[in-house]
């Protein structure tokens, strides 16, 4: 290998580092809700991380491709590419609040709620239409405020934006 290329490979090493060093927290906080994992005990969210590291290596090997588009966004629409593959394959019950709902309903809300990715954006990254994301995340509003959920109340919430 020349030294230029070595260079340029140390160089996307150190840009990667950083950037996972910047977002590698939310990115997990993210797959944690995904896949409505407990947080804590520390380790506890073993399939969150095992899902961030699959989406992080994915988005290393489109490094250098990703240039003059937003890191962020690549890593993201690959974690919540790998979930809902996952998650197809996979239907277990899950735990916790975000545990109560499918997959697509959990994909949908934390993308739109969690991440503030616009309707449009989310229809395109699911392939879905942007009526059935807003129904879909409106369903899933909806669960989480019945009286039956934890933490939910009989009286209404207000309507999130991007919801109608």
């Amino acid at each position: 290998m020349s030294e230029r290329a070595e260079h340029r490979d140390r160089l996307r090493a150190q840009e990667f580092e950083a950037f996972v060093a910047g977002a590698g927290g939310r990115l997990l906080h993210t797959a944690t809700l995904l896949t409505a994992e407990p947080p804590e005990p520390p380790g506890a969210n073993v399939r969150a991380r095992r899902l961030l590291s699959a989406a992080l290596a994915r988005t290393y090997a489109d490094w250098d491709r990703s240039h003059g588009g937003d890191p962020y966004d690549l890593a993201r629409r690959e974690l919540a590419l790998r979930f809902a593959r996952e998650a197809r394959r996979h239907r277990r019950p899950r735990g916790g609040v975000l545990g109560r709902l499918t997959p697509v309903e959990r994909l949908v809300l934390v993308l739109r709620m969690y991440e503030e990715v616009d309707e449009e954006r989310t229809a395109a990254l699911l392939g879905l239409p942007a009526d059935r994301v807003r129904a879909v995340c409106a369903r899933a509003v909806a669960a989480l405020r019945s009286p039956g959920s934890r933490g939910g109340s009989a009286r209404p919430a207000p309507v999130p934006r991007g919801t109608p």
